[in-house]
């Protein structure tokens, strides 16, 4: 097989960014396809198949080492037909590959490489390979050839491998037990959700706060049960301690970026000090309405700065032009993991001046040997400063001089998930801070996914899982694009009141649960239109970001109570759903953080406040204040009224903002709220 001009251009017209970055590869990559697999059937060669994404630092390693190398270009080019998908746009594939490749190895992880027969079968798969045998590992060049060598000498070996792996995973999958939460009475129901919180406190770190040991990721949907369960009267206090402490460490240690806002994907240690620089969108997302609920519960002072710096960086670095959000920001800048990030001492004296110095080292944790690599260190804040004003003017100058530096590429392609989980944020907090750009900002997002998204497939009510420039990628939305965009437009609808985001809301839904079930009270993770692959994926289990299957159970809760005709079908299938939780928040709690909040919600309500009259948007923002999580219905009429209903038994219409806050629960630090309402 020779390499052509045009073949080396083949990911030029890509809607990823990731797949761009290897469009000059002297590797002949091919996009995932019937035709590549067509053209390893004809030239009867094994397929190489290559699964990463645009901010992936060990990625960029990999490709420089391997791929741009003219002499491993040359072998896979005329040995293999070499497949590059970016996981982001094609989680299906990213999902049965993974799968695979944890049964096979012990573990799994990016640069994900896989060698696969014509059917899609794996027959050997890894990681990362270094360009040089290391660490017991085999070259990338010693690998391909040893590869190759078994094609040719003992191909149906090979093939019967693939089987066999297929088989094994396909016995693996079992139908999930399931627990009738229908049948459970109140205090039945509570068991599990309190025996979860005496899970977390098992591996709750008590020293650094978070879960487990490094790396440490942020526990963003355990957290929102945490915080939610912080009202229960045996676990209350326990479920707060884990929840704020982790909330506070993780603000003030290095994974959050002190002086521009906004959270690195995770911890490379255990206490919070050096990040895994990369940003995701999904990650400030989740942590951006986590830490608006502490606020909510609490007024830390500290939640509240979160929020806005976060915001902030959201709107100043992560927006395109089209008004929705870009998916990630790198890790490297100039070929360096954190350069863009880290600090030495003179450097800092050179931005804020000898003068200060030292104070502004020793208040963000320069140290002269670092805390990161080459003697730089990452900026923690680990106690609020004695001179706010100087604080803030060594934060400006500082970020004024790093914005100087070249800066981590951005990963711009759309993706419709996160941009749901991000519109869910800005429009909550926008309305928790009373900030109306905030949910003009979402607004803009939701009215391009929706214009650029919907539609974009073999259907009207298809949603494209990702779009770059306004073009919406060839892929199909997962269950997760259609379940948290429809959660970020139900949330529109209930800070601005403008019905049509609802109706796009419940057509996603239906849409959803059309095209996604299971046939066992699940759902697949992929559509039943969707392309064919050897397997389909469906896991319930969250991993960084909430599960598909959880964040419709989450949707069918909350439109359980805005649905008042449809109130025991939606919840009836939000407890088919959530039926895998309970055997799971006993003994596995940190994989279900998302279907303990919906499960949550069932026990605790529907809670429900339907306002009307001119006041309503006023009414509205007291009910999004409230730990009880209402739904928050819209009614036309002429007379200022809210009324709390829960279940099916409603309070009486009121018009009294202070009486509504007794119904709902206000704390007390939101109460001068209230006569600001009045």
């Amino acid at each position: 097989m020779s390499v052509t001009l045009e073949h080396m251009n083949r990911l030029s017209h890509s809607t990823s960014p990731y797949l761009l970055q290897h469009a000059d590869n002297p590797v002949d990559w091919w996009e995932w396809s019937e035709e590549a697999f067509e053209q390893a059937r004809t030239s009867d060669v094994p397929i190489f198949l290559s699964i990463g994404y645009s901010a992936c630092h060990w990625c960029h390693v990999m490709a420089h080492e391997s791929f741009e190398n003219p002499e491993v270009a040359k072998f896979l080019n005329e040995n293999f037909v070499n497949i590059k998908v970016d996981r982001e746009e094609r989680p299906d594939i990213d999902s049965i590959y993974m799968e695979a490749t944890v049964a096979m190895t012990g573990h799994g992880g990016w640069p994900m490489s896989v060698f696969i027969d014509h059917e899609g079968r794996p027959f050997y798969t890894g990681t990362y390979f270094p360009p040089t045998p290391h660490h017991g590992l085999p070259s990338f060049g010693q690998l391909i050839q040893s590869i190759s060598d078994t094609w040719v000498e003992r191909k149906q070996d090979i093939l019967q491998a693939g089987e066999r792996i297929i088989s094994a995973l396909e016995n693996r999958t079992q139908e999930f037990d399931a627990t009738d939460l229908a049948a459970l009475d109140d205090e039945q129901y509570l068991e599990y959700l309190r025996g979860a919180v005496n899970g977390l406190q098992e591996s709750f770190d008590g020293e650094n706060a978070g879960f487990g040991g490094a790396p440490k990721f942020p526990p963003s949907m355990v957290l929102e049960f945490l915080l939610r369960m912080t009202s229960d009267t045996r676990v209350g206090q326990q479920a707060g301690f884990m929840a704020f402490a982790s909330l506070e460490r993780m603000a003030r240690g290095g994974m959050y970026d002190q002086i521009g806002g906004g959270f690195a994907r995770y911890s490379v240690d255990e206490a919070w000090v050096v990040p895994h620089f990369e940003k995701m969108l999904y990650d400030n997302a989740l942590l951006i309405r986590a830490y608006a609920h502490w606020w909510r519960l609490t007024g830390n002072p500290l939640a509240e700065r979160v929020v806005r710096e976060s915001i902030e960086f959201l709107l100043r670095e992560m927006r395109t032009p089209q008004g929705a959000f870009a998916s990630a920001l790198d890790a490297d800048s100039e070929g360096e993991e954190g350069k863009f990030y880290a600090w030495t001492p003179s450097q800092i004296a050179e931005v804020v001046g000898a003068e200060f110095a030292d104070t502004a080292c020793e208040l963000f944790e320069v140290t002269a040997a670092g805390t990161f690599e080459y003697g730089k260190s990452t900026l923690q804040l680990l106690t609020d400063p004695q001179d706010p004003n100087l604080w803030s003017r060594v934060r400006q100058e500082l970020f004024q001089a790093r914005s100087k530096r070249i800066r981590p590429g951005q990963d711009d392609k759309v993706v419709a998930a996160w941009n749901g989980l991000t519109i869910s944020a800005l429009a909550e907090a926008g309305s928790i801070f009373d900030e109306p750009e905030w949910i003009q900002a979402a607004e803009a997002a939701a009215d391009c996914v929706i214009s650029v998204h919907l539609g974009a497939g073999p259907s009207p009510i298809s949603l494209s899982r990702t779009s770059r420039n306004g073009v919406p990628g060839k892929n199909s939305g997962v269950l997760d694009d259609y379940a948290n965009m429809a959660e970020g437009l139900l949330t529109l609808y209930e800070v601005t009141g403008e019905p049509e985001w609802l109706s796009l809301a419940r057509n996603l839904m239906d849409t959803a649960l059309e095209s996604f079930d299971d046939g066992n009270g699940g759902f697949f993770d992929t559509a039943q239109d969707s392309e064919k692959l050897i397997r389909r994926p469906r896991d319930f289990a969250d991993n960084a970001e909430p599960s598909g299957w959880f964040s419709m159970a989450n949707l069918l809760v909350r439109f359980s109570a805005l649905a008042p005709s449809d109130f025991l079908q939606l919840r009836t299938r939000a407890e088919q759903a959530l039926g895998v939780v309970p055997q799971f928040a006993l003994r596995s709690p940190r994989a279900v953080g998302w279907g303990l909040v919906a499960m949550w919600s069932l026990a605790q309500g529907p809670w429900e406040v339907a306002v009307s009259g001119p006041e309503s948007a006023k009414f509205a923002r007291l009910a999004l204040l409230s730990p009880l999580c209402p739904e928050i219905r819209w009614l036309q009429g002429e007379a200022d009224h809210a009324q709390v209903c829960r279940f099916t038994i409603c309070e009486l219409p009121t018009s009294d903002p202070k009486e509504l806050g007794e119904f709902i629960g206000l704390r007390p630090h939101l109460r001068h709220l209230i006569a600001a309402e009045e």
